[in-house]
């Protein structure tokens, strides 16, 4: 399954675009941008499966840094704050991963 499967290339493409440059990402205004806010519980944990580039249940801090790669190959690799930032808000338990749920 491919991301624009599930959500709209061109929602992906601006919302990447968006957050080109280095130290800009914000990952609240980026997933409602892709359109993710208004997709099923399902969607979201299929997109999450897609980004789950190891097929282990979660998505750890060496994902997390290719998101945007994630959503388009024209994406760029996020910086250690931008990664550290996104996996503080996604790690609910602080087992330094993020879990489907």
């Amino acid at each position: 399954m491919a991301m624009t499967d599930l959500l709209s290339a061109e929602d992906i493409k601006k919302a990447v675009g968006a957050f080109s440059a280095a130290e800009s990402f914000n990952y609240k205004k980026f997933f409602e941008m892709v359109g993710l806010k208004k997709k099923s519980p399902e969607d979201v944990k299929k997109v999450f499966h897609i980004l789950d580039k190891d097929k282990s249940g979660f998505i750890e801090e060496d994902e997390l840094k290719f998101v945007l790669k994630g959503f388009t190959p024209e994406g760029r690799d996020l910086s250690d704050t931008e990664t550290k930032a996104l996996l503080a808000a996604g790690d609910k338990d602080g087992d330094g991963k993020i879990g489907a749920d």
